[in-house]
């Protein structure tokens, strides 16, 4: 897609996640949208069928920059260069701040993957569950390399530990929405790391 295009595209996104967020996903149209830009419908319908289309170029932006953050490539690499135990850590703790900013930039995200948007569909919601389902397999493909280095215990099941990881990163994104806790606290994401690591860690 040209430049032009995506500027376009990027604007409709961005419109209408901050008319979601201030109107509700339920009592915003496309039209309004049209209006609010100042452009024809048409220019909407170039980009997206319907508004649900809008939701989920935003899960998937989510997921892409996640994929890049917990790059497999990057973290082999990182691997050979057979790195210290505190190496490793860093880059783990790095990674998991860095997922956690991308998630609470994105409060819409947040609040499909916990069902509290009033009038989204079994489609939208089984497109949430695939999207999580992606980041846990991110994970998970991370934790299988570490492991398969000989990094972390033979037995642990990287699904299973992802998923931990993964619920673990969500609890606090649900604290940060709704108790206002700084959830980027560098003690916060220091203590993550290391019941994590604890627990995968060979002795």
């Amino acid at each position: 897609m040209p430049p032009k295009g995506e500027r376009r595209k990027q604007q409709i996104i961005d419109t209408a996640k901050k008319m979601f967020m201030e109107k509700g996903f339920q009592s915003t149209h496309i039209g309004q949208v049209c209006e609010k830009l100042n452009i024809a419908r048409g220019t909407v319908y170039q980009y997206f069928s319907n508004k649900k289309e809008i939701l989920y170029a935003l899960l998937d932006s989510v997921v892409e920059k996640i994929e890049d953050i917990l790059d497999v490539d990057e973290i082999v690499d990182i691997l050979n260069e057979n790195p210290s135990g505190n190496y490793i850590e860093k880059q783990i703790n790095q990674r998991i701040s860095s997922s956690l900013t991308i998630l609470l930039n994105e409060p819409i995200v947040i609040r499909l993957i916990f069902n509290s948007i009033a009038g989204v569909d079994r489609e939208v919601n089984k497109r949430v569950e695939s999207a999580v389902m992606k980041i846990r397999n991110i994970m998970a493909k991370e934790i299988e390399e570490i492991k398969r280095r000989g990094i972390f215990k033979d037995e642990i099941d990287p699904k299973i530990t992802a998923s931990m990881l993964f619920g673990g990163i969500m609890m606090l994104v649900f604290e940060h929405e709704t108790k206002k806790i700084n959830v980027l606290n560098e003690s916060i994401v220091n203590s993550i790391v290391d019941h994590y690591l604890n627990g995968t860690l060979k002795k």
